[in-house]
């Protein structure tokens, strides 16, 4: 729009001026040094202290994914949704990086096996990266790099490879570093910073466009041609060559008539009027 008084909404419309998105100064996005015994809910029953609790500021917040209570380090605590939903949907592989200690050295097939897969209750996964970063006599600190993330998915990977993992950090999303935070600091983000998580995470899988970047990650998808309903029956259609020529004739199905309800029976999940 370049007409004057054309009215926006600014939490649902970006604002661009010779194609570079203006700063909103109503969403944030703090890069927090998550303590150990910090839970990254917004409702906690037991009332023990949550990562929302550690930034300033008056306004409604969440922690943009997960990190347990007993792991600590980086995690980004916002009021955008949309910059939520590009970095932790799958499809992004936002990575994110973990510095881990285990009981016990792995192997390095052991470490392949991490790379290629592990099977979970809800599927397999894997690291994109694993290496020893350092190593003991009886524990190791392994660097990893995943870019997904499932509930309390390192440590259950590991504990089934037989390593019970003392401590996780995770050190690193994208190209943000914690720095010199210490544990229970944070910082807020800069509009720039902000702009550059956005970009990378879709030019990841290359969707970027020309002026405009998503805002979520929901595509409208195509309805498939003769799709459920009564009215895709009767808009089907199907071919017949006719002709030494080969022409081609179409013709309209016909609708194929509906069974009547048997009188008096009431659908099995909505309870009858009046009854």
């Amino acid at each position: 729009m370049t007409q004057l008084g054309t009215r926006i909404d600014p939490l649902a419309q970006e604002v661009r001026v010779d194609g570079e998105r203006l700063p909103d100064p109503k969403r944030v996005v703090y890069l927090l040094n998550k303590p150990v015994g910090v839970v990254t809910t917004n409702y906690d029953p037991a009332g023990r202290p949550r990562v929302v609790d550690l930034v300033p500021g008056d306004q409604r917040l969440f922690a943009v994914g997960r990190l347990d209570r007993m792991s600590e380090g980086l995690i980004l605590v916002t009021n955008d949704g949309g910059l939520a939903n590009l970095l932790t949907h799958p499809r992004y592989g936002v990575e994110k990086k973990y510095l881990v200690q285990v009981a016990g050295v792995p192997s390095q097939e052991l470490l392949d096996k991490i790379r290629r897969g592990i099977s979970l209750a809800e599927g397999r996964v894997h690291a994109k990266r694993v290496d020893i970063r350092s190593q003991h006599k009886q524990s190791a600190v392994l660097e990893m790099i995943l870019d997904e993330g499932k509930n309390r998915e390192i440590r259950r990977m590991l504990a089934k490879l037989g390593h019970k993992v003392h401590q996780l950090k995770r050190v690193g999303v994208g190209k943000l570093s914690l720095g010199n935070l210490l544990p229970g600091q944070c910082r807020q983000l800069s509009w720039g910073e902000i702009e550059a998580l956005r970009h990378d995470a879709i030019a990841a899988v290359g969707v970027v466009e020309a002026g405009r970047i998503p805002a979520t990650v929901r595509e409208e998808r195509p309805l498939r041609a003769g799709g459920r309903g009564r009215d895709a029956r009767a808009g089907r259609t199907r071919t017949r060559q006719s002709g030494a020529g080969g022409s081609q004739e179409r013709r309209p199905r016909p609708e194929v008539p509906r069974r009547p309800r048997r009188p008096g029976k009431a659908s099995s999940w909505r309870k009858p009027r009046g009854g």
